[in-house]
């Protein structure tokens, strides 16, 4: 096993033309790798690597899973794959009964089954490359708990953070490392996105808003280390686990956080 050292490594960020992504492009760029720049917006990846010394922007559709080996291979043309992060996400929201057959697909195939095809692509090159790696999952405070009116989408967050916590385990034998973070709201198109007057927006407005360069701190920070799991902030994490010990609890508090976070929102600027 080979350890690819600062400077001559590359790395894959999917959903990278704005928001989280781009953050944590960034933030890789700034510890030393050659980032390839990926988004289902083919033109948006390469205006955000137009930004980012060494970078390359590449469009790129996480549900397909031929074309994630064609992403890692991409990047291997930059320099040997050095971490692959799985960001790409879309957050519909609405009660399981209220969205779309198709919008139900969506989520679980963006959220969830594009980071399973892009974490086995990386591995594979890992494996091929016969050197570490790391790979970082973008997961979210909603799939530590409930979290009404968002609920498949907080489905796919709890998926995603159980994979990252096994495949941990799985590969760590292969010096490859897995870290997931768990941020609470971000201040991203994502959150905006949502319906202005929904229980799951305003579930999510009434803690904290962070920015994108918080979370790609949170969780770049994580690299060259044995940490698995960080949740930001760590002590809403504790909050939101407490609460599945008891969630008849955190349903009685609802109607209050759900005010909470209407307010906020209705102080938020127009966009």
């Amino acid at each position: 096993m080979t350890t690819i050292v600062a400077g001559s490594r590359s790395a894959v960020v999917t959903g990278a033309g704005r928001g989280i992504g781009r953050a944590i492009a960034r933030e890789l760029a700034g510890r030393g790798y050659r980032v390839l720049v990926t988004d289902v917006d083919g033109a948006a990846a390469e205006a955000t690597a137009a930004t980012i010394p060494g970078a390359k922007g590449l469009a790129y559709d996480v549900t397909d899973p031929e074309a994630a080996h064609a992403v890692a291979a991409a990047a291997r043309e930059l320099a040997p794959l050095g971490a692959w992060v799985a960001n790409a996400g879309v957050g519909d929201d609405g009660t399981v009964s209220a969205l779309e057959d198709a919008q139900v697909r969506k989520l679980v195939e963006i959220n969830l089954l594009g980071v399973l095809w892009g974490v086995r692509a990386a591995t594979a090159a890992f494996r091929a490359q016969r050197t570490d790696g790391e790979i970082g999952l973008v997961a979210s405070l909603s799939g530590l708990g409930p979290v009404p009116g968002l609920s498949v989408y907080a489905a796919t967050k709890a998926a995603v953070l159980s994979l990252g916590m096994s495949l941990h385990s799985e590969l760590r034998a292969d010096g490859i490392r897995v870290h997931t973070v768990n941020p609470d709201g971000a201040d991203t198109a994502l959150l905006s996105g949502m319906a202005a007057d929904g229980q799951g927006r305003a579930l999510v407005r009434s803690g904290v808003l962070l920015t994108p360069e918080q979370v790609a701190r949170a969780l770049v920070g994580m690299f060259g280390t044995s940490r698995v799991v960080r949740t930001v902030p760590g002590w809403r994490g504790a909050m939101v686990r407490l609460s599945t010990l008891a969630p008849s609890h955190l349903m009685k508090a609802e109607p209050l956080l759900r005010r909470v976070g209407a307010a906020r929102i209705r102080k938020e600027p127009t966009r």
